[in-house]
C-alpha cells in the first residue's frame, strides 16, 4: 500500500464514486493510498438517503436530505448511468427511463456493495474542521464520532470534499411572512405533497425544484398552483389550475402580491429558491466560494482547488450529467493523487484553465450548448483515465429529447423511453402513466 492517506468528506454519489475509483485501481493490482471516508449520516447515499426528518437529524446535525416522498428522476436515467455498472446488471432487466428515488438509491447502493467499499466509511462522523500545515504538507481533520460521542483528529495528505451543494437552503424573506397564517417551507424541508391536497399553493422559483415540487402538488390534488419567477417564466403548457406570475412582492395575510399588480390568496408557500455552497468545516484558505454554474470558480479541471492542489472538490458544478460525471471526476482525482496525472506547478496556469472554462460557459445561454459543454467536460476527463468510455453524445441526445418531451407535455414527459448508452437496450414504457402512478415504491415500479 502507498503510505499516503486520503480523507473523503461525504458518502453520497460523488464520495461513493471516489471510493469506487480507488477500489477499481486496487482491483487491478495497483497500490492505492489509505482511504477514509467520513459520513455524517448513518447510511450512504447522500441526498438519496431519504429521511422524514427536517431541520435536525437524530444526532442534532443539520438534515442533509432534500429528497421527498414520490420524487421521480426529473431527467432520463440514460443520461446518468454508470459506465461500469448498468441498470440491467443491477436489476437483471432494463427498466423504464424515469425511476423513483427508491429505485435510484438501490442502483447507487448496488455498485458500492459489489465493490465492497463500506469498510472505508466511518458513519455518524461529521467533519468539524480541516486545517492545513504548509510546513508539513499535512491536513488535520477533526471529526465527531456520534456513536462514541467523542471528537478526534487525524492527519491526511489529501482531502476530497464530496459533501454536495444541494443541502443548505437559500431562504429569502418577503414582507408579510411573519404574519402569514399558512405553511411556509423551503424545498429542502418539503417531504410529502399530500400535505397540500386541496390547498392553493404558491411556489416561489422557476427552476427544476419549482417545476417538480409544483408538479408533485398538482399530481396529489392541490386545488391550485401559482408559481412566480424573478427573471423568466418556466413557460410550459401547465394544467388549467396552474398559473405563472412575475416576482412575489409581499404577503398581506393570505394574499400574495406580484410584480404585475395581480394578487392571489394562498394557503401555503413553498420556497424553491436554491441552495448555497456551504462548507462550515473549512477555513477560508481551503473553502470553495462559487456560484451554481458549469465552470466552478477556483477549480482546475473542475476538481483541483487552485489555492491548495492537495485539496479536491467533487460534484460542485451545476449538473446535466450527474453520476457518470462524478465518476469521471473521481477517476481523474484518483490518478492525480496516485501520480498518474501531473498537475501544473504554476498556480497561474491553473487559474488560466478556470478562466478559459468560465469564458466558454458564458459564450452562450442556449440549453443545448450547456448540455454539450458539460458533455465535452466529461469526455475530457474520461479520456485522461481508464474510466470506461461510453456514448456521451448518445447521452446528450437523450437530454435533447427529454427537453423536447417536456415542451410537448410537462405532465407526461416521464412516460417516454430512451436507449441505454451503456448496453444499447431501449427502455420499456412504464406500466402506469406518471400522473396516475401514486405509489412510488420500488416493488410497484418494477412490476411488469
Amino acid at each position: 500500500m502507498m503510505s499516503k492517506r486520503v480523507a473523503v468528506i461525504g458518502a453520497g454519489p460523488s464520495g461513493l464514486a471516489q471510493l469506487r475509483a480507488f477500489q477499481s485501481a486496487a482491483e487491478k493490482g495497483e497500490d492505492i493510498p489509505e482511504v477514509v471516508c467520513f459520513e455524517k449520516q448513518s447510511n450512504w447515499g447522500g441526498l438519496w438517503n431519504y429521511t422524514w426528518r427536517t431541520g435536525l437529524d437524530e444526532n442534532g446535525e443539520p438534515v442533509h436530505c432534500s429528497m421527498y416522498r414520490y420524487l421521480w428522476s426529473n431527467g432520463p436515467k440514460e443520461g446518468l448511468e454508470f459506465a461500469d455498472y448498468s441498470f440491467e446488471e443491477h436489476f437483471g432487466k432494463q427498466i423504464a427511463s424515469y425511476p423513483p428515488r427508491a429505485v435510484l438509491f438501490d442502483y447507487i447502493e448496488g455498485r458500492v456493495i459489489k465493490a465492497d467499499v463500506r469498510k472505508w466509511i466511518r458513519f455518524n462522523s461529521p467533519v468539524r474542521w480541516v486545517d492545513y500545515d504548509a510546513e508539513t504538507g499535512k491536513f488535520t481533520v477533526t471529526v465527531h464520532d456520534h456513536d462514541k460521542d467523542s471528537s478526534y483528529s487525524e492527519e491526511f495528505d489529501y482531502v476530497i470534499c464530496a459533501s454536495g451543494h444541494f443541502s443548505t437552503p437559500n431562504v429569502p424573506y418577503y414582507e408579510g411572512f411573519d404574519n402569514f397564517n399558512g405553511r411556509i417551507v423551503h424545498a429542502h424541508d418539503f417531504r410529502d405533497a399530500r400535505e397540500f391536497t386541496g390547498k392553493d399553493v404558491l411556489v416561489v422559483g422557476a427552476s427544476y425544484s419549482a417545476e417538480d415540487i409544483g408538479s408533485q402538488c398538482w399530481k396529489y390534488g392541490a386545488k391550485s398552483i401559482t408559481s412566480c419567477y424573478r427573471s423568466a417564466p418556466m413557460g410550459f403548457a401547465w394544467p388549467e389550475n396552474w398559473e405563472e406570475k412575475p416576482a412575489l412582492q409581499k404577503l398581506d395575510g393570505k394574499t400574495a402580491y406580484f410584480a404585475d399588480g395581480t394578487t392571489k390568496d394562498v394557503d401555503a408557500i413553498i420556497l424553491c429558491t436554491g441552495y448555497k455552497h456551504f462548507f462550515s468545516f473549512l477555513p477560508d484558505d481551503l473553502r470553495l466560494k462559487t456560484a451554481n454554474r458549469l465552470a466552478s470558480a477556483d477549480l482546475y479541471k473542475g476538481v483541483v482547488y487552485v489555492h491548495n492542489p492537495a485539496m479536491f472538490y467533487l460534484g460542485m458544478q451545476d449538473q446535466w450529467f450527474t453520476f457518470n460525471m462524478f465518476d469521471a471526476q473521481a477517476w481523474w482525482v484518483r490518478d492525480a493523487i496516485m501520480g498518474k496525472i501531473a498537475l501544473p506547478n504554476d498556480k497561474d496556469a491553473m487559474l488560466a484553465d478556470v478562466a478559459e472554462r468560465e469564458a466558454r460557459e458564458e459564450a452562450s445561454d442556449d440549453v443545448k450548448y450547456a448540455i454539450k459543454y458539460q458533455a465535452e467536460y466529461v469526455k475530457e476527463l474520461v479520456a485522461e483515465t481508464d474510466y470506461p468510455s461510453f456514448d456521451i453524445d448518445g447521452a446528450c441526445q437523450a437530454f435533447f429529447e427529454w427537453k423536447a418531451h417536456k415542451a410537448e407535455d410537462i405532465m407526461a414527459f416521464r412516460n417516454n423511453s430512451y436507449k441505454s448508452v451503456i448496453t444499447g437496450t431501449m427502455a420499456p414504457v412504464h406500466h402506469t402513466p406518471w400522473k396516475d402512478a401514486l405509489d412510488d415504491s420500488m416493488e410497484v415500479y418494477l412490476q411488469n
